[in-house]
This record gives C-alpha cells, structure tokens and sequence, in this order.
C-alpha cells in the first residue's frame, strides 16, 4: 500500500481532470429558466432546409445552458430549432450535473427527445453531446430505441471507449476503497473509466446501430479524453475527424473544443447537413 501523502495528490489530479469536462457558472434556476439566446423555444417549427430539430447533451458537470452558450447560438442563427436538457443530476449537488449512473442518464434524455419530437411534430431528432455528451447517447441509441428516433449522432472530444485521464486511473487500483468512493460518490466518472463494466456492456457487439450517422470530432490536444483517439468511433456510417486535420494550427483542448471553438462549430453545421457541406478550414473561424 502506497503512503497516504502518495495518494492524495493523483486522486485529486484525477478529479481536477474530469472537471475540466466543462466548467458551469449558471445555477440550476437559471439553467431551467433561462432564455438561452433563443434556444430551448417548444414553439420552434422546424423548416424545410432543417427538417430536424438538434438536441444537445453537455459533459459531466456541466449543465444545459453553460455547455452551450457558443454552440447553441451558432445553430439558432442558421435556422436550427435547437434544445438542451439537463440529465444526470445527483441529489444536493446544484449546478453540476452528468454526475449520475450513465445508464440513467440514458433514460432522461430517452424522456427529453420523445418531448421534443413531441413539440415540434419532428419524427426523428439529431443529436450533438460534448465529452460523456457524445458517448452517453449511443446507449440510448442501441439498448432505449434510439436509433428509431435519431437521424444522426454527432460526438465533440466525446469518452466513447473511456479515459486513462493520462494514466491517472491506472493509479487507482493501488488505493484501497478509492475506486468504490468513486463509484459511489460520482457514478459517470466511474463509468467512463477505460475498461468498466458500463463501456464493456456499451461497446460489446460494435460501436454502432444500423440507422444512425455517426460524427466524432476530436482533438490531438484533448487532456481528458486520454488518448484522443479513443473518442472515435468504428463501424459504417462513421466520420471520425480530428480537429487540426482541418486547421493545424487550432490549440483547442477539452474544454474549448466543445464550448467556443467555431471550427469545430462549423464541422458540426457540416454533419448536421451533410448535402450543403462546406470545407472546414482555418478560416471557418469567421463563418
């Protein structure tokens, strides 16, 4: 056994690093009740140019509105009817959610596109997570009916097959009750550890359904999602693209790539509408 001065430090590393999934500054109210800059509107009609409305999924401890206050707009502005739920929330923790069992969360968001198809008479929604936003999804899509209800499932630096955290979580098994603790006391992250019981149920049989169109944008930089090319994805009807392929001299990492990065906002217009496609370059930026 490892000398507790030895363990502190590496448990909370790891912890540092999975809150760098997002970084959330609203309240649940204002989550909940907050004009969004238009999105989150169960009046929106989708139009003929976008006959389906975009669903957003936010990363642990993020929330519905702070995950999207770069993104949201960017679509809104190009004629998307566009929502956002909060999911995976834990009792008497405010703010930060994606912190529940995984499977659960699959459920909410089940609940969540079954409201919006509802609202706006869309027979099928498409899907964009950032982080366990990306990963949560598919197993709504293989084990909840999913794939009858989603068109395309677009990933940002999402944990589709877990994280090392860059080794961190390897350091667990040397903690007696560390892990449990883990468990216990955030579910998702335990979850999204490379190798648990949830990716191994998650991942078994393929990563994908028949149906769905699946795009993976990640990032060479990613911090959290360790390596980064565990974010993709293999099988038909898959796009695995990263980031500074499209422009080399992007830095963003985790958290950036998901919250304010345009190029990565236009690859996701892309995706969205893959028949009115654009290149995806540096000068996206300004798009």
């Amino acid at each position: 056994m490892l000398p507790w001065k030895r363990v502190i430090r590496p448990l909370a590393a790891f912890l540092l690093a999975a809150v760098a999934v997002t970084a959330p500054a609203a309240s649940g109210a204002q989550a909940a009740a907050a004009p969004s800059s238009g999105w989150n509107d169960f009046t929106c009609k989708p139009s003929a140019a976008h006959p389906r409305p975009v669903v957003l999924v936010h990363g642990t401890f993020g929330n519905s509105v702070d995950n999207w206050l770069g993104l949201a707009p960017y679509l809104k502005n190009r004629g998307y009817c566009v929502f956002s739920l909060d999911y995976g929330q834990l009792p008497g923790v405010p703010f930060f959610h994606g912190l529940g069992p995984v499977e659960k969360s699959a459920e909410q968001l089940d609940a969540y596109v079954d409201r919006v198809r509802a609202a706006t008479g869309a027979a099928k929604v498409d899907v964009v997570g950032h982080s366990q936003g990306g990963m949560m999804p598919r197993y709504y899509l293989k084990f909840l009916g999913g794939a009858a209800e989603v068109n395309a499932l677009i990933g940002i630096a999402p944990s589709n097959h877990g994280t090392t955290l860059s080794g961190l979580t390897a350091l667990l098994p040397y903690f007696p009750g560390a892990e449990d603790l883990l468990g216990t006391a955030t579910p998702a992250l335990a979850d999204q550890i490379a190798g648990s019981a949830f990716l191994t149920k998650l991942n078994a049989g393929g990563d994908t359904v028949p149906g769905v169109r699946y795009t993976v944008i990640a990032t060479k930089y990613d911090q959290v999602v360790t390596p980064y090319r565990s974010a993709f994805l293999t099988g038909p009807n898959v796009r695995n693209v990263v980031l500074q392929d499209l422009c080399a001299v992007d830095l963003s990492e985790h958290l950036a790539i998901g919250l304010l990065d345009r190029i990565a906002f236009h690859e996701v217009a892309n995706a969205l509408d893959p028949a009115r496609a654009k290149r995806t370059t540096c000068a996206s930026v300004f798009s």
